[in-house]
């Protein structure tokens, strides 16, 4: 992802959305990096918030990051649980929708989806 945004970044808006943890400790316990051994899941919009500025920090994300509400209305309407890559396009829809991560992100299948977009509404691609 963080190739893609920095490939395409003057082109197209990239936003990573956090939703609800897919490994929290009450769960599906599961180190997240060297420095954050695991997660409980949040019980307030405080705490995600938290969890998702650690984990952007650790992970050094450098995507402009949002959180999903507690109600998990993004990651119902996306159907994104665990986690997903997604292109929506300048209308609203969705043109690309990866298969559940990490096993079904196919980040060249994103980027043609990305392109076949970007060139669809006349937005220069960078390599044209």
């Amino acid at each position: 992802m963080e190739r893609l945004s920095k490939k395409y970044g003057d082109a197209a808006q990239f936003l990573l959305v956090y939703i609800r943890e897919a490994h929290p400790t009450e769960d599906w316990p599961m180190r997240v990096s060297s420095s954050i051994e695991s997660i409980n899941d949040p019980t307030s919009l405080l705490e995600r918030q938290n969890v998702a500025e650690s984990c952007v920090a650790d992970l050094k994300i450098d995507i402009p990051t949002v959180i999903d509400n507690m109600d998990d209305s993004i990651a119902k309407d996306y159907k994104a649980h665990p986690d997903r890559l997604y292109v929506v396009g300048k209308d609203g829809n969705i043109k690309y929708r990866s298969g559940p991560g990490p096993m079904g992100f196919k980040p060249n299948l994103m980027e043609e989806a990305l392109i076949a977009e970007l060139n669809k509404i006349g937005a220069a691609v960078p390599g044209d």
